[in-house]
């Protein structure tokens, strides 16, 4: 039996939602709320303008749109006539940016007004009239602004399950980005897992903070139709808002990724159990920084794992248990393996290996990339890259990225072990551990950090110190210290790698002293 069947699609899910509660409030942001009614009308005008321009199922559509309800609009337009989306990082720039638009070849760009200037000299002159610009205030210069809303009826069933609804790019921390075909029963499956990790339930209030080019976003659009949900939209993350936006909105459950529940830890105290919010849930939350948070939000953390190439989650985690990111979903199969391939007994940390129960939830593969998809999915297995162990009572424990092991002395450390460790102690705000080469064709351990405010560096350097020696075993005790003012980010929070330095010119060399 499919737990992820091959229908409703999301777009059959889409007009089930219109039809049967066409005054239910699917999002609101900055003050205005969209029904489901309000959302098909916008949809299918949207859809009017798209095939005017010539956009067709099977069409390739790149946007790079900040999060509003013109892009929610689009993404359900573009759905129903089964074009294929690519969303664009909004923070991309130069080559990066430069390598997708080429990439994907897209027949059609839409895209912010303000970020003209960063595309205009990054496209072709064949594509530069293709490209359509929303103004912030005004929604999309379309070319034929006033449509006879009698002209085309829409029709749901364009997509089928198996076909692919989104090219997803990764950051390309080790290389160009790949782009990631998403299926629609990906992103239902992935709706699915939120829906059970979450314990969503109608009238639930959602938060949605995470850009909406990321499938952290994204999976949450069916689970309105799913569950009937209301999404609580904004711009971006703002830590300083947060929890203003959370009491004034009455969200009831936020989804959190990389350092977003470290970030709310920094925030002031200011009447912190004052909320409606019962359950956290998401990637990215140490056993300390779990309980800090319950402790100090009375918010249930629940914490899981996964990535874009298998439905988003591979695990789902219903009771909270710390430490691990749940167990494994029903619909995959996992296995933890050792450099040589050879599966690792019980709480032993190795590889993750996943493979899908029902065909059609690992991704078909990496658009025009066929080296990558074989490097990557090798006898039915995905190769997540990611570094993990599943005890004895089957929880999955995840252990940092396999790429960002660093190599010492015969020992592979894990750089997230380490910074976990570092950013408990109160005075580091964020910490980024990687490996630097050495003379010995061995790896240094090199330790960025960034202080919470009108810290004496000097004294952070001597406390971090004794910080290391008590906390950490020896052989993940840094060489190198180096403090910034702060780490060029992801989309969602997280600390882009690639862009650290490992130049020890400015970093302090640490000499040890055990006690």
């Amino acid at each position: 039996m499919n737990l992820i069947p091959d229908s409703p699609s999301t777009a059959e899910l889409f007009f089930d939602y219109v039809q049967n509660s066409p005054q239910h409030v699917f999002a609101k942001f900055n003050g205005r709320e969209l029904t489901a009614n309000e959302l098909h009308h916008l949809v299918q005008d949207t859809v009017r303008q798209l095939r005017d321009l010539g956009i067709e199922s099977g069409d390739r559509v790149a946007y790079m749109l900040d999060n509003n309800l013109d892009l929610i609009v689009l993404i359900f337009s573009l759905m129903l006539i089964g074009s294929i989306q690519i969303p664009i990082n909004t923070k991309l720039r130069n080559d990066s940016l430069k390598f997708i638009v080429s990439h994907c070849e897209a027949k059609l760009i839409l895209a912010e007004k303000s970020y003209q200037p960063i595309l205009t000299p990054l496209v072709s002159p064949q594509l530069s009239d293709k490209i359509i610009y929303r103004h912030s205030q005004h929604s999309f210069q379309w070319h034929n602004p006033k449509h006879d809303r009698s002209t085309v009826v829409v029709e749901d069933g364009v997509l089928g399950a198996d076909d692919v609804q989104f090219i997803l790019y990764t950051s390309g921390t080790t290389g160009e980005p790949k782009g990631v075909l998403v299926t629609d029963r990906m992103l239902r499956a992935a709706a699915d897992a939120c829906a059970q990790t979450s314990s969503a339930s109608a009238n639930d209030r959602f938060l949605l903070w995470e850009p909406l080019f990321h499938i952290g976003a994204l999976q949450i659009l069916p689970l309105v139709l799913l569950k009937h949900i209301s999404l609580i939209l904004v711009s971006t993350f703002s830590a300083s808002q947060f929890w203003e936006c959370v009491r004034s909105e009455r969200v009831t459950k936020i989804h959190f990724l990389g350092g977003i529940l470290q970030i709310l830890l920094r925030q002031p105290a200011k009447d912190d159990r004052n909320h409606s919010c019962q359950i956290a849930w998401g990637g990215g939350a140490p056993t300390h920084v779990a309980k800090a948070f319950e402790q100090r939000f009375g918010i249930e953390v629940r914490e899981n794992y996964g990535m874009t190439e298998a439905s988003s989650l591979t695990s789902i985690n219903t009771d909270g248990h710390k430490g691990s990111v749940g167990h494994v979903a029903p619909y995959f199969k996992v296995k933890i393996v050792s450099e040589s391939g050879t599966r690792v007994g019980n709480s032993q940390t190795g590889e993750i290996l996943v493979r899908a129960k029902q065909d059609g939830l690992i991704t078909p593969g990496y658009f025009n990339n066929p080296e990558a998809t074989q490097r990557a999915i090798r006898n039915g297995w995905l190769h997540t890259g990611d570094l993990g162990a599943i005890d004895s009572d089957n929880y999955l424990y995840y252990r940092g990225r396999l790429k960002e092991c660093i190599r010492r002395k015969g020992e592979n450390i894990s750089g997230w072990e380490i910074e976990r460790v570092i950013e408990q102690h109160p005075i580091v705000k964020r910490a980024a551990a990687i490996g630097i080469p050495n003379e010995l064709d061995d790896e240094d351990i090199k330790l960025i950090v960034v202080l919470i405010d009108n810290v004496d560096r000097a004294d952070a350097l001597g406390e971090l110190e004794k910080w290391c020696v008590s906390k950490l075993p020896k052989f993940q005790w840094p060489q190198y210290l180096e403090f910034v003012d702060g780490f060029e980010l992801t989309g969602t929070e997280r600390i882009r790698k690639e862009t650290l330095s490992k130049s020890i010119d400015t970093a302090s060399p640490v000499k040890w002293e055990t006690p």
